[in-house]
């Protein structure tokens, strides 16, 4: 904790609220967006295929639209953006508590997937921005707020839902709006300088779109690189299909305590992560490293057992659930601040927050094809009678991703783009 406040005292005031502010935002996310499901299920008694069908629409509202909050974020400014999507998230949390009907459940779905991919490309394109040659500080910094909502909105939703869904929602919405209440007074209008290359209107964001459609270091780091994202979501997939597995009914207890120790290890871990990385590796070999841990967090788990199980046995499987997290969570914190400067480099420091969009969009794709193929694997190898099949394939990912990016470094792919000229004064 002394570490973490003298490093976040040594970054620029705006940098410190943004931080503070994504902390707010995972904490009032997933202190709803946890339950919101059985309260579709249970509360308002939609059929699974209803309560599927709002999820997805959250989830594609948000991956699908954030090449747009980019693009707008690196046009308009980035504070409009963060601003925005605040306000838009406060509105629709409050529509999610009131609606009972299903057209108004997608409406506010869409909007709360889309505020999201109004600010999270700002936000990172800020502090990349304000941050300078300390991205990699910066970015370490900001994710230890990240994971700090992810662990405490969970128990915060958990203990407000004892009263009501609707107080959860409430609470959730205020979280926003005093958010957005703070950055409109207290952050400083930053956008990007001002760029001789780029054309205004439709035609010049078709061109922005062209030149990262070209830059093949950014597309093939991309492509190595989605594959991360489809390992670290196992976390709400495949961890709880096999916690089912091993004890049942109490699942859900169990699952509590993967949750609780994956943000654990990436909140105490992730400065020291950090440290230890920057003195010894260049970042596209802690990037890979990164990978590396992350695929063999499945190792544990090709070995039993894989049906319901008591005693020792379902404590050694339990046991195996949390070294897998740990260990994802542990490669994706040591991943993560090299990889958010390297999109800042590949993109040569112009439309960063485009860069930024463009990137989430493909992780996201990868996140959606990627969990067909993971659930159709588990339900071929329940077929098959090889349950150890799908952690086998998602070793396989992990050490494959980790194979491209050191291709990618040994053959030069990852030098950064030469940045832009600045414009004529």
């Amino acid at each position: 904790m002394r570490r973490l406040r003298a490093q976040l005292r040594s970054f620029d005031p705006s940098l410190r609220l943004l931080m503070v502010n994504q902390f707010g935002i995972n904490l009032g996310f997933y202190m709803l967006m946890p339950y919101l499901a059985d309260h579709l299920a249970h509360g308002l008694g939609l059929a699974a295929w209803a309560v599927g069908l709002v999820l997805g629409v959250r989830n594609l509202s948000q991956q699908g639209m954030f090449w747009l909050g980019g693009t707008l974020a690196d046009r308009i400014g980035y504070k409009p953006m963060i601003l925005a999507g605040c306000a838009l998230r406060t509105g629709a949390f409050v529509l999610l508590a009131v609606a009972d009907t299903l057209p108004a459940l997608i409406i506010a779905s869409a909007a709360t997937g889309f505020a999201g991919a109004l600010f999270n490309p700002a936000v990172r394109a800020y502090i990349a921005d304000g941050a300078g040659r300390r991205r990699v500080e910066a970015f370490s910094c900001f994710n230890v707020f990240y994971q700090a909502g992810i662990l405490l909105g969970p128990l915060a939703g958990l203990a407000l839902l004892a009263f009501d869904f609707r107080l959860v929602c409430a609470v959730s919405a205020a979280v926003f709006g005093v958010l957005a209440i703070i950055q409109a007074r207290a952050l400083p209008a930053r956008r990007p300088a001002a760029d001789p290359q780029r054309t205004n209107g439709w035609r010049g964001i078709a061109a922005d779109w062209r030149a990262i459609g070209r830059n093949r270091p950014f597309v093939l780091f991309s492509a190595a690189m989605a594959g991360s994202y489809l390992l670290a979501f196992q976390t709400y997939l495949a961890l709880p299909l096999r916690a089912r597995d091993l004890v049942g009914d109490a699942s859900g207890t169990a699952m509590g305590v993967v949750f609780a120790v994956s943000a654990l290890v990436a909140v105490a871990g992730q400065l020291r992560l950090t440290d230890w990385a920057r003195k010894r590796l260049d970042a596209p070999k802690a990037i890979a490293i990164g990978l590396a841990v992350m695929g063999a967090a499945f190792l544990p788990l090709l070995f039993g057992p894989h049906r319901p199980a008591q005693g020792l046995a379902a404590w050694r499987g339990l046991a195996a659930l949390v070294v897998c997290a740990a260990l994802l969570a542990a490669g994706s914190a040591l991943l993560y601040p090299f990889e958010m400067d390297t999109l800042v480099r590949l993109s040569g420091e112009r439309l960063v927050a485009t860069y930024y969009g463009a990137y989430s969009t493909v992780a996201g794709v990868a996140v959606a094809g990627g969990n067909l193929a993971v659930g159709a694997l588990f339900d071929f190898a329940a077929r098959t009678h090889v349950p150890w099949l799908p952690w086998a394939a998602l070793t396989a990912l992990g050490l494959g991703c980790a194979t491209a990016l050191t291709g990618l470094r040994r053959t030069g792919h990852l030098h950064p783009v030469p940045a832009a000229a600045p414009a004529a004064a």
